[in-house]
């Protein structure tokens, strides 16, 4: 069973969606269900069944949840420093081809929010970055092709 690196609020985030799941959805459902079962014949029931589905669907994601948190490794970015690019460190890339600036984080798979600026520590790009320093140059293949960065600055937060 292999662990799965987050950082604090990555973690946090999971409890609230497992506690939305089991607090608000679960109960819903269940009325729903509930509901549907009132209006008999449930072989025919369009309702019944959509509910039904649902039921399943969020029981499986209340699994997968608890799957991850139980797994979880969380490590805490703020004790974290060094000029060395790891997980948890915030980095400022040059895109030496457009010289457009970029912002990411590398955090774990269940965080990762490329519109937040947070990468995965398993995407290509984190991959080619882990271990760099500032200054350095970095080379990653894409799905859109090869791209070519520099590594301006990192940062801890």
């Amino acid at each position: 069973m292999d662990k799965i690196p987050m950082t604090a609020a990555g973690y946090a985030a999971l409890e609230g969606q497992l506690r939305h799941c089991q607090q608000v959805e679960r109960p819903r459902i269940i009325q729903q269900i509930t509901d549907a079962r009132t209006h008999g014949d449930l072989s025919e029931n369009a309702e019944y069944h959509a509910a039904k589905e649902a039921q399943s669907l969020n029981e499986g994601h209340i699994a997968e949840l608890e799957d991850k948190l139980a797994r979880a490794e969380v490590i805490d970015v703020s004790k974290l420093s060094g000029d060395t690019i790891t997980f948890g460190a915030t980095v400022t890339l040059i895109d030496e081809d457009t010289d457009k600036k970029s912002i990411w984080q590398i955090v774990g798979e269940p965080e990762a929010d490329a519109k937040k600026g947070k990468i995965s520590i398993t995407s290509p790009l984190a991959r080619a970055l882990v271990g760099k320093k500032k200054g350095a140059q970095v080379e990653v293949v894409t799905p859109g092709g090869a791209k070519a960065y520099e590594v301006v600055k990192v940062e801890w937060k």
